[in-house]
């Protein structure tokens, strides 16, 4: 067999070369002759065939070839929602140009590159039962079905976004500003949005690029906007890039709303109850970090400063807080224990209810489970309306699978020291609570420093709190509290004028109101409770001076918010004119009430008026209060004090 030579195969490759070419040409007439809108039906028929959704082009449709991408155009287009849907048309525009990416089409997959829309209406819609509108399968749910889109141009047109399950429906307009100079920002696209997001009434304007970059994470995406959610107010400046999965952010940011609390909503993220704040700051974003830094504002009236940071990824969102005030108003702490507005409440379930003191508004612990978080919290000064020397707040938060821990929670207190572990388990309902609390050298003269008698008292206090109770309130919490309740002041000195009147000494009141209070010295003070079930039942309660001793017995019940305790003054020098009679605290925490046995009094005056009948004289003897005479032991008084209700043959009394 003979081998063809060099010029057969040249011959036979020109043949075919002109063969092609002849083919070309003939398609280029073609298509010169008729154009590209011979392709509409066939595309129409191929996109209702794959999505089961009309495909309309009422306009010429046009093809620019290249590599690797092939740009179509088109005009009067109009693509189909499901049959589910609200909206009838998911896009509809006078003007598309797609560029489709040719390697990513041979490997069976839709990618376009960029899209510009011009006068575009797009509608897109999430059902309850999770399918997506812009998920090109039969039946919306795969996730893999759906057009990659690089950037997309816009110049005016309308966006809307539905979800009924997140109770979410917003409608935006946009517009570009065409042929005019933006300078440096290129913020030429406008937009204004109005609906609402999970519930909340939603309004927004603001600018941005032209081109909206969704995958590139190269290029940042300049963007302004000033936008409320319900409550919550923000204003953003800076850039996103990879507007799809926001792979990074940069802008400054402003925040103001009523509480804290109303972010979860917006976040997902519980945060705890506040009064009305502000802040303004830099918020960064990078990977999975998100980081609102040198950030400064306000909390009610307290300042605030520091960074908050948020890990995702895990489990649960991870928050790390670092913040700082130079002045902290404790009245703005009470929203986080639940407290209502003022110091004094009144019950919600009963409108005739007794007011109350102790925070009653409950935990939201469902919401605990939403975040793992370590805020560190300190403050220089903290105020008050009530003079009250704290300083120096100290604060740990930690909050691990619903369990949230307050370690340490100190406060400087009138030269001494306040240290708190606080433990609330979430996980458990009601809230199972521990609290143990210790006072540590707190200085008289300091801690009432209104009372001008107390500033040259050199007296201490100490005293030890450790209770455990179960509630979704702090007033639950402690209307079930168990444990024990103690406080001791060693030494230190008191207004005498205050003590005569507690042993009812009329003369030495009347002496002292013409010369002037003076100290006397104070030898001892206890307070020892037993808390069971919410009622404080007095252990020990010991009051002693140099001049009067006050012994008390008595209850103080938590759940009700009552005052049941009686002092007994027993003088320890002769009062010559005294009336002699046992101090009843009762009442409400609200409004506790001050007496003393009006009948004892009564029959010593009127024994004193008897005998004055017989002899002048005589009249003062059961006035005349003589005293011990001498100063008992503290510890005795104590252990007396101790025992002395059940020494009394009254068991009933003893447990009142």
């Amino acid at each position: 067999m003979v081998s063809p030579t060099p010029s057969v195969w040249r011959r036979s490759w020109l043949r075919v070369g002109a063969g092609l070419l002849a083919l070309v040409l003939l398609a280029v007439l073609t298509l010169a002759l008729v154009g590209w809108n011979w392709l509409r039906a066939p595309v129409e028929r191929l996109v209702l065939e794959k999505t089961g959704r009309a495909l309309v082009i009422s306009g010429d449709l046009s093809v620019d070839f290249g590599w690797p991408v092939v740009r179509l155009h088109a005009a009067g287009v109009r693509f189909a929602n499901p049959a589910w849907a609200q909206e009838q048309q998911m896009v509809t525009a006078e003007g598309v140009a797609v560029s489709v990416d040719l390697p990513a089409l041979l490997q069976r997959t839709v990618a376009f590159t960029e899209v510009r829309l011009d006068q575009a209406a797009i509608f897109l819609e999430q059902a309850t039962d999770g399918r997506k509108s812009w998920l090109l399968d039969l039946n919306q749910q795969d996730e893999t079905a759906r057009i990659h889109i690089g950037r997309v141009t816009l110049s005016q047109g309308t966006l809307g976004y539905d979800d009924v399950r997140q109770k979410t429906s917003i409608r935006a307009q946009l517009s570009t500003t065409a042929g005019v100079d933006t300078g440096p920002t290129g913020l030429d696209l406008t937009f204004s949005a109005t609906g609402q997001f999970k519930g909340l009434p939603v309004k927004a304007q603001g600018s941005g690029g032209p081109v909206l970059a969704l995958r590139d994470t190269s290029q940042p995406y300049p963007l302004k906007l000033s936008a409320s959610v319900g409550p919550t107010r923000v204003e953003v400046d800076g850039t996103l890039t990879g507007l799809l999965a926001l792979s990074a952010v940069d802008m400054q940011m402003a925040l103001r709303g009523g509480s804290l609390e109303q972010l979860y909503p917006l976040l997902g993220i519980a945060f705890p109850a506040t009064r009305a704040y502000t802040a303004e700051g830099r918020l960064i974003h990078t990977d999975q970090r998100w980081r609102f830094e040198q950030f400064a504002g306000r909390i009610g009236a307290s300042d605030i400063a520091g960074f908050v940071q948020v890990e995702t990824g895990g489990k649960r969102p991870a928050l790390r807080a670092d913040l700082t005030a130079k002045v902290l108003a404790l009245d703005d702490l009470g929203p986080l224990i639940g407290a209502r507005t003022g110091s004094v409440t009144r019950a919600v379930a009963d409108p005739l209810a007794k007011r109350r003191v102790l925070p009653d508004l409950p935990f939201n612990a469902a919401r605990w489970n939403s975040v793992d978080a370590e805020v560190q919290l300190t403050a220089k000064t903290l105020r008050r309306a009530q003079a009250l020397p704290l300083e120096d707040l100290t604060a740990h938060v930690s909050l691990r699978d619903s369990v949230l821990t307050l370690d340490p929670l100190n406060f400087g207190l009138a030269g001494g020291e306040l240290q708190t572990r606080i433990t609330l388990d979430g996980r458990k309902t009601p809230i199972q609570a521990t609290v143990q609390l210790r006072a540590r050298k707190l200085l008289l003269s300091k801690l009432f420093p209104t009372v001008d008698l107390t500033q040259a008292s050199i007296g201490q206090m100490n005293g030890e709190f450790s209770l455990t109770g179960s509630g979704n309130s702090v007033g639950k919490m402690l209307a079930s509290a168990d444990g024990k309740v103690a406080l001791v002041v060693a030494g230190g000195q008191i207004s005498r004028l205050m003590m005569e009147k507690a042993g009812l000494h009329l003369w030495e009141i009347l002496q002292l109101n013409l010369t002037g209070d003076k100290l006397v010295k104070l030898r001892c003070a206890v307070a020892d409770f037993n808390v069971k079930a919410g009622t404080m039942q007095t252990e020990a309660l010991v009051f002693d001076t140099q001049i009067t001793t006050l012994l008390g017995t008595g209850s103080i019940n938590l759940a009700r918010e009552t005052l049941d305790l009686t002092l007994t003054p027993k003088t320890k020098a002769t009062s010559p004119v005294a009336l002699r009679s046992p101090i009843y605290i009762r009442g409400s925490f609200a409004q506790p009430q001050v007496s003393i046995d009006t009948g004892r009094v009564a029959a010593r005056a009127v024994g004193a008026v008897a005998l004055g009948l017989v002899n002048p004289l005589l009249a003062l003897l059961p006035l005349i209060d003589a005293g011990p005479g001498q100063d008992s032991d503290c510890g005795q008084l104590v252990r007396d004090a101790r025992v002395g209700p059940r020494a009394s043959g009254n068991p009933a009394k003893a447990q009142k």
